[in-house]
């Protein structure tokens, strides 16, 4: 048996098509969803992913309201600029870019950005709504990976769904979203102080890999048949790459691919979905907006 290789490429593409569909129809009616990017600094990851969304934004016909500040940007001149944000009725979305260089407290800047304009879902509110099932912004990666197991035809009720991590931004969120009444996992959340892990993953029906670790998962911690979604993305030495270094998830993915019925590549998995749902995020602001 060989897995069925999810194609997050695809699915993702198949999204954002359906946002600019959408947009198009807004602007019709003279709203043009917009979008603030916040980078703060150079780091050449954070570049990389301003870059991705910055496009995507171009792709769907969004207006682009993105800033870039340097590195010594005080926490003071980014709340004023955020409040700034928070006013502009043309401005539907806010993202700061994280990490925020060390002197700035990043829970503060969550904080400041307006729940009806946080796109990435980390304010309070929103973590609260989401909570108690409640509308609201659904973080970007977890909501993602709901959107793959639905578009795959995967069937969630009454499976067991096994999480490893248990970070703000992938592991809780995901699995609220698995236990959720439409999605009906019953959830196990597995991390650093787990004992036995691969007792508890080789129950799973669903396994969620996001420990941020390379080959955390090994093929004889998961059982026949196992739809395995691959969330980490890990550098690693390569010297065959143009740039040193290729790319890896948490999972062994070929050792895996032999026996899960479904599973994620690292790139072109979870990645392209978490960009696709910031679009549908930011579109989903703009039509909150305009029927206020």
């Amino acid at each position: 048996m060989s897995a069925q290789i999810i194609d997050g490429k695809q699915i993702a593409l198949d999204v954002r098509a359906g946002v600019a569909e959408k947009v198009s129809a807004l602007k019709a009616k003279g709203i043009t969803p917009c979008l603030a990017v916040i980078l703060v600094g150079e780091n050449p990851a954070s570049v990389s992913y301003v870059t991705g969304k910055r496009k995507a934004l171009a792709e769907a016909g969004m207006a682009d309201k993105s800033v870039e500040l340097p590195e010594n940007t005080s926490e003071a001149e980014l709340l004023k600029l955020i409040d700034e944000l928070n006013k502009d009725t043309g401005v539907h979305g806010i993202l700061v870019q994280l990490p925020l260089p060390k002197h700035i407290n990043e829970d503060k800047i969550i904080m400041a950005i307006s729940p009806e304009k946080d796109v990435d879902g980390f304010h309070p509110v929103n973590v609260g709504n989401l909570v108690i099932g409640k509308k609201a912004f659904l973080p970007c990666t977890p909501h993602g990976i709901i959107v793959l197991l639905k578009r795959m035809g995967i069937e969630t009720s009454g499976k067991h769904a096994v999480v490893i991590g248990r970070s703000n931004i992938v592991g809780k969120p995901v699995s609220l979203l698995l236990a959720r009444k439409e999605t009906n996992c019953t959830v196990t959340i597995c991390h650093t102080g787990t004992k036995n892990m691969a007792e508890i993953t080789r129950q799973a029906d669903i396994l969620i890999a996001a420990s941020g670790h390379p080959h955390t998962v090994t093929a004889d911690m998961i059982k026949d048949g196992a739809v395995v979604i691959d969330v980490g993305v890990n550098r690693i030495p390569d010297a065959s790459k143009k740039s040193g270094f290729r790319l890896i998830g948490d999972c062994d993915f070929e050792d895996l691919r032999e026996k899960a019925s479904f599973i994620t590549p690292v790139p072109g998995g979870v990645g392209p979905m978490t960009i696709a749902m910031l679009m549908y995020n930011t579109l989903e602001a703009a039509e909150a907006a305009s029927v206020k």
